[in-house]
């Protein structure tokens, strides 16, 4: 039988991308509430350019932005997270929509999971062969791994996280991540 540990805390990343950028700074606002500072954001590029999936829903010319926090978090509270960000979704864009600032009633989506040393996890609502149900309706999928020194998509891997310019960001993010590992001390973590 293995020894049970104590599974470090890893960088909570979210994938931001809306219909406008006021709809994006309110996102924004939301987590760093909820999680403190952002110690990495991504260039912003247009998510319509990977994919139509959204566009019956929030329109086309999307612009979307990857944010990681400093403060590390468990891995096993993604599911609240994502609990939390769809909550978020659904306030921010009932409060742009009542007040006429935006076209859509959706307006932002808010896509949490994390980085660790060697795979970026994603969580999801939706159920998938390749994705293992978490609770409470939530799903999680390792979307990238990282070996031989590189990130490698998966079959179901999103176009845009197999883009060079954002697995550079998160090669970023895991040098930062390796960093914060090993300044740690054994009263920290």
């Amino acid at each position: 039988m293995g020894a049970v540990r104590k599974c470090k805390h890893v960088l909570l990343l979210i994938a931001a991308f809306g219909v406008t950028e006021e709809a994006l700074t309110l996102g924004k606002a939301r987590a760093e509430r909820e999680f403190g500072p952002i110690a990495r954001e991504s260039a912003t590029y247009r998510f319509d350019d990977f994919t139509e999936y959204y566009a019956k829903e929030m329109g086309d010319a999307l612009p979307k932005r990857f944010w990681v926090f400093e403060r590390l978090v468990d891995p096993g509270e993604l599911a609240t997270i994502k609990l939390k960000t769809n909550a978020w979704e659904e306030e921010i864009g009932a409060q742009l929509y009542a007040q006429e600032r935006v076209p859509t009633s959706r307006p932002l989506n808010l896509d949490p999971g994390y980085i660790e040393l060697g795979k970026l996890i994603l969580a999801s609502t939706k159920d998938h062969a390749h994705r293992i149900y978490l609770r409470d309706g939530i799903f999680a999928e390792t979307t990238l791994m990282y070996t031989k020194k590189r990130w490698q998509a998966l079959p179901w891997s999103y176009a845009d996280y197999q883009d060079a310019k954002n697995q550079e960001f998160f090669s970023q993010c895991r040098e930062y991540l390796k960093r914060r590992y090993q300044e740690e001390t054994p009263e920290n973590a």
